[in-house]
């Protein structure tokens, strides 16, 4: 009986123990992949890709010759609709007044329950990036040539400015409190822009961390942000987005595109050309490792997170061998040669 009685002592006294550690080792044992591959063809380039997490539905844009914007159902990546000779390379959804937005030039404007065309708006520069700010319901489009940014009222459909960032913007991250911060790829400095007077209050300098900025992420509860950077080697560099301060540096995939920071796990995670997506785990505010580095795709390039389910969707496509001549593509990706017929897929990433 005494044996017993001490038995059982033990295993109470062990039980916290045990159960803080079986959520890590439940982990460890569910890492990410890639759980569902949909192959939905069609014609044109591709670049961003987004989602209306409300409205659940996923936009593919699709660029250049036979270019338009797919529309797929969030959860099952079933095609729900498509507006026909739409080429652009990013869209996104006002979930209030349900407008639609490509970064076309002009900028399109769309019905995203009809997806019909409502207008165009004209703007300047080459239409890049475009981020969305519920708080004030504008619409930002970033630009690699001046003006950097034009803000576009979203239930209107009109221009309300232009932003010089200082530089060329490539990724922004919404701190849902009225900042937006904007990675300036030829600077190595990140923007720090007030979203309601749009203005741009500082920049934050990385330069001499990192060159060729791409994705940008923030945890905006611990005020940590995620600037990746292709050169000298691809990284990350984790900053306090309040100081400026350096917290951590890490590698990445080759070809760091679009990234997003996932609250409810605490992982920054990165798309990568390479056919890589790479996730860091913030232990802490002050620690931070890559947790996971999972193989994707040859051109997976860019990604959104659901943030109902958790799940990431990315896109990529298969293409036939590049001409021993040609030369490399943008932003130092391998040259290739044209992209294989009805092969074009998107990519759900889950546990």
């Amino acid at each position: 009986m005494r044996a017993r009685l001490l038995t059982s002592a033990l295993v109470l006294a062990l039980a916290p123990a045990l159960a803080a550690a079986q959520p890590a080792a439940t982990h460890a044992a569910r890492p990410y992949r890639v759980i569902k591959t949909a192959k939905v063809g069609g014609d044109g380039g591709f670049d961003y890709i987004s989602a209306d997490v409300a409205g659940r539905r996923l936009y593919t844009p699709r660029g250049g010759q036979g270019g338009h914007l797919g529309v797929f159902n969030l959860d099952t990546l079933k095609p729900v609709g498509d507006i026909a000779g739409l080429a652009s390379g990013g869209a996104l959804v006002d979930p209030k007044s349900h407008h639609g937005f490509s970064n076309t030039k002009p900028v399109t404007m769309w019905d995203s329950q009809t997806l019909k065309v409502i207008k165009t708006i004209d703007v300047d520069g080459r239409p890049d990036d475009i981020e969305f700010d519920p708080g004030t319901e504008r619409v930002w489009v970033l630009s690699h040539q001046p003006p950097y940014a034009t803000v576009i009222d979203a239930a209107a459909g009109t221009v309300a400015g232009t932003v010089d960032l200082g530089g060329a913007p490539e990724q922004g991250a919404n701190d849902g409190k009225g900042t937006l911060y904007i990675n300036i790829s030829d600077k190595g400095t990140i923007a720090v822009v007030d979203l309601k007077t749009m203005t741009v209050t500082r920049h934050i300098d990385l330069s001499l961390s990192g060159a060729g900025g791409s994705g940008l992420s923030l945890d905006a509860k611990h005020h940590i942000l995620f600037a990746y950077y292709r050169m000298p080697d691809p990284h990350v560099v984790i900053a306090n987005a309040d100081t400026g301060a350096i917290l951590s540096q890490l590698p990445t995939g080759m070809g760091v595109d679009t990234v997003a920071f996932n609250p409810a796990t605490n992982e920054a995670i990165s798309a990568e050309s390479g056919g890589t997506m790479t996730f860091i785990k913030e232990r802490s505010p002050t620690s931070f490792v890559v947790e996971q580095t999972l193989a994707t795709k040859a051109g997976a390039r860019t990604m959104v997170l659901d943030t109902k389910t958790g799940h990431i969707f990315t896109q990529t496509a298969d293409y036939a061998p590049a001409p021993a001549d040609a030369p490399p593509g943008p932003a130092g990706r391998p040259a290739r040669g044209p992209m294989v017929p009805g092969s074009f897929s998107i990519l759900e990433v889950g546990k």
